[in-house]
């Protein structure tokens, strides 16, 4: 018989396998050199819908065709500026918050009483990078009240970022300002939690045959008598889910206002702010916050692709 070669379970890459510390993951706003004004946006997923859209991707079998293909619901309720930070040799040098902040951040974060540095007074030049603590607004969408925050990074020369951010101090920004129709973005966010799991499920180790002592979902051997101890590289029950992933190069299919609401969705609900209609799937379940971010690495593949939204079925 050939020799049976077992490789070793579960990519380092993603490791530990144990829960995310935060719901929403932390970006190197840095390496994303595409997009308008901001980065990113933050959103709550709905769920997943057929949509009947034309392909007009060049050179496809479909081509000038109806076709049906999933898609995932993204409600985008506007976002609002907290804070601004002001970076100097890679360390927050000042932060600048906004006025007027809603009252559901006190549910999460210490608001400051006392005002600092005034927009005004900042100087662009005498700073490396600057960037925005926005926060979401979910009493828009009846999912909860409390808002979820994250550092989001911004596009421009330090004047126009500095210029933008002094013009939405304040004021909602819409979905529609910062992606459009027919981009392609990416998503980050948590997995669906599962809880403890086994090694079988939890790594994709073979089963033992029926007469092994000892169970069969286990692996055969936990390590050698030496050295005698078990490394962490040998596959056991633990944690599965609540992991922090990132899905690249999702097509935006349609973007809708908040006029044009969906009903019953299941887990979810009803849509009453602007949303997204992504081609695919997405991580994670119904009401899960996630990351919209502007591409890290466009492939020709997806840009290529062209779809006239036609209805939801």
């Amino acid at each position: 018989m050939p020799t049976r070669r077992s490789p070793k379970k579960g990519s380092l890459q993603y490791w530990p396998r144990k829960r995310a510390s935060k719901l929403l993951p932390r970006v190197n706003w840095n390496a994303i050199n595409s997009g308008k004004n901001l980065k990113g946006f933050i959103g709550y997923k709905a769920g997943m819908i057929s949509a009947c859209v034309k392909d007009n991707t060049p050179n496809s079998i479909t081509k000038g065709k109806k076709i049906i293909i999933p898609c995932t619901l993204i409600e985008c309720p506007p976002l609002k500026i907290f804070s601004l930070r002001l970076y100097k040799k890679g360390i927050v040098a000042k932060e600048i918050h906004a006025p007027n902040l809603d009252k559901e951040l006190k549910r999460i974060i210490k608001i400051p009483k006392k005002r600092g540095l005034k927009i005004e007074e900042i100087k662009p030049e005498e700073y490396d990078n600057m960037r925005v603590i926005c926060y979401s607004q979910p009493k828009k969408t009846k999912i909860k009240k409390t808002p979820d925050l994250s550092e989001i990074g911004l596009n421009g020369s330090a004047k126009e970022k500095l210029n933008f951010v002094k013009e939405n101090f304040g004021k909602d920004i819409p979905i529609t300002t910062v992606f459009e129709k027919g981009q392609i973005v990416d998503i980050r966010s948590l997995t669906k939690g599962k809880g403890l799991s086994g090694p079988v499920r939890r790594f994709g180790i073979g089963l033992k045959q029926h007469k092994s002592e000892k169970g069969r979902r286990r692996p055969g051997s936990l390590g050698p008598w030496h050295p005698a101890r078990t490394t962490r590289f040998a596959p056991q029950a633990g944690q599965l889910g609540m992991f922090s992933r990132a899905t690249y190069n999702n097509k935006i299919i349609e973007i809708k206002k908040s006029g044009e609401g969906l009903k019953n969705i299941k887990n979810f609900g009803e849509i009453n702010s602007d949303y997204i209609l992504l081609k695919g799937s997405t991580q994670g379940p119904a009401k899960r916050q996630m990351l919209i971010t502007a591409t890290l690495r466009p492939t020709k593949k997806q840009l290529k692709k062209d779809f006239e939204f036609i209805e939801l079925r």
